[in-house]
């Protein structure tokens, strides 16, 4: 089994209007949100071998909040420009190539921190079984700092295809207050 934890970077700050998308900060409601959401993922003992972030300031101070909840150890992380903003093919095909030729060791878990409207389109096209519930409420609004968690039945990042995960779970900020 392979696990695969997408996490939406936290809300960002629109305050300094010239700034250039990439370069934005988080917003104080982001500042609060993405440690709330590692402690979440840490409760339910989610914690990943490997993070694939997106390079923009956003996803970077998000992923710094999120991972000193998630404790020990502490995953290997590369940043990767190529995440931000991507289509879902292009994650897609990013995933595909998680492996002992990337990483030395076959990650079981990655988390991927990213950007909408990509991120939230990867995990609707990757969801084949889930909770109703969940898979509706995920594919109706990812929001900033939203996490979808997906189980896979395989042994490597490359046979991960459209339709074969099962939504292990769907969690939004607003589900923590």
């Amino acid at each position: 089994m392979l696990t695969l934890t997408l996490l939406r970077h936290a809300k960002s700050s629109w305050d300094e209007p010239a700034l250039d998308d990439y370069d934005r900060p988080l917003a104080k409601r982001g500042k609060k949100a993405a440690p709330e959401m590692g402690a979440a993922l840490a409760a339910m003992g989610l914690r990943p071998d490997l993070v694939l972030c997106s390079g923009a300031v956003r996803a970077r101070a998000t992923l710094d909040l999120v991972l000193p909840k998630l404790g020990a150890p502490v995953p290997q992380v590369v940043y990767d420009d190529a995440i931000y903003m991507a289509t879902p093919d292009e994650l897609l095909a990013r995933l595909h190539c998680v492996g002992p030729a990337e990483t030395g060791e076959t990650q079981r878990h990655v988390m991927m921190v990213g950007h909408n409207p990509g991120l939230e389109e990867l995990a609707v096209l990757l969801v084949g079984d889930g909770a109703a519930d969940d898979t509706t409420r995920m594919s109706e609004k990812f929001p900033t700092a939203a996490v979808a968690v997906l189980a896979f039945n395989a042994d490597s990042w490359a046979g991960i295809e459209p339709g074969s995960g099962r939504l292990e779970h769907f969690l939004t900020p607003k589900q923590l207050t």
